[in-house]
């Protein structure tokens, strides 16, 4: 199968990671390329077997550059003829389902939730286009009934998103936080989004603990002592393996990868009540989702690591989730079928 890949950027977020794990994972049995816009470390990570082609004019702002993306896409297909089209993320869900024929699109949307709340602007163009592919997959089950009620109900899938099972690695250390009871981690992009704010608040409230947050663009001053901000960098989630609980303050999501590489080590995780987050963090089984109270969020974070039972029940609930239903053979299973649609 000649399967094609599109996506607007190249950074390492969420998108870009299923889009990573897909390919490196299908490109031994199939011709796998990918296709993006811009400079990035997804480039980096993909397997050489993937072939890569970055068209400048994909970018994420409207743009007259559209115009010229789109002429360079209908040339891509007509000169790979690929068997599949996944689409990735909303921009390019528009630009790839105006440029290729629909019985070869799939398009995954990532999180609804961008375009119903964040971006709801473009949500119009995704009614208009909604019937211009074979499939439209969502990332859980809240996103299902969200893009219904917004009336697109044909062709709707649920995949949840799948990661490797990570390989331990020793020698890991954060200067600063053994002198901590626990360590507390999230790992995510600041940014308005991401409540980075309530996650102070959060640790202050439990000086006790070290408050690890990976994922900054800039150093920030003033921080009370537990919390230790560090910039982001390629493959973070592997210091999940030093946290004790993974805790995600956030306004809206999918079903975040980061959530989902927490369970795949094992971590009780404390998030908000967002998204399809509820799906796969059960309240008192391996963690909770909370209203956005910080207070909160400190009572369920203590009573978790405060008891070594809880924690130790939380943590093999967290492994048996991901084993069962997250992991990256059971994505790509998934994906398959709806391919071969």
């Amino acid at each position: 199968m000649k399967i094609l890949h599109v996506i607007t950027r190249s950074d390492l977020g969420g998108a870009q990671t299923v889009v990573i794990n897909l390919a490196n994972s299908m490109c031994a049995n199939h011709e796998v390329t990918v296709v993006a816009g811009e400079d990035g470390p997804m480039w980096r990570a993909l397997d050489h077997r993937v072939r890569k082609i970055k068209v400048e004019e994909i970018v994420r702002q409207v743009s007259v550059k559209d115009i010229i993306a789109l002429f360079k896409l209908y040339k891509i297909n007509k000169t790979l003829n690929p068997d599949v089209i996944h689409l990735h993320s909303s921009k390019i869900g528009v630009l790839g389902r105006l440029a290729f024929p629909k019985k070869k699109v799939v398009y995954s949307v990532h999180g609804f939730d961008s375009i119903r709340i964040a971006y709801r602007k473009f949500l119009p163009l995704e009614k208009l286009l909604k019937n211009h592919c074979k499939a439209i997959v969502l990332a859980s089950d809240y996103d299902r009934k969200n893009i219904i009620n917004e009336g697109i109900k044909k062709n709707l899938y649920i995949v949840y998103n799948g990661v490797c099972k990570p390989e331990k690695e020793a020698g890991l250390h954060i200067d600063g936080i053994d002198k901590y009871k626990k360590v507390v981690m999230c790992i995510a992009r600041i940014s308005p989004q991401k409540r980075f704010e309530s996650y102070i608040e959060i640790a202050k409230l439990l000086p006790d603990y070290a408050f690890v947050w990976i994922g900054a663009e800039k150093k920030y001053d003033g921080l009370p002592d537990n919390v230790f901000c560090l910039m982001g960098f390629p493959n973070a989630k592997k210091y999940l393996q030093i946290a004790d609980i993974f805790v995600l303050p956030t306004n809206y999501e999918g079903v975040p990868i980061v959530v989902i590489d927490a369970l795949s080590y094992g971590k009780p995780v404390v998030s908000s009540d967002v998204g399809g987050i509820s799906e796969i963090v059960l309240n008192n089984h391996n963690g909770y989702v909370l209203d956005n109270s910080d207070v909160a969020f400190a009572e369920k974070i203590n009573y978790i690591l405060e008891d070594s039972e809880i924690h130790n029940q939380f943590s093999k609930a967290s492994f048996d989730i991901f084993n069962k239903s997250l992991t990256i053979d059971v994505m790509v299973e998934e994906y398959t079928r709806i391919y071969e649609i």
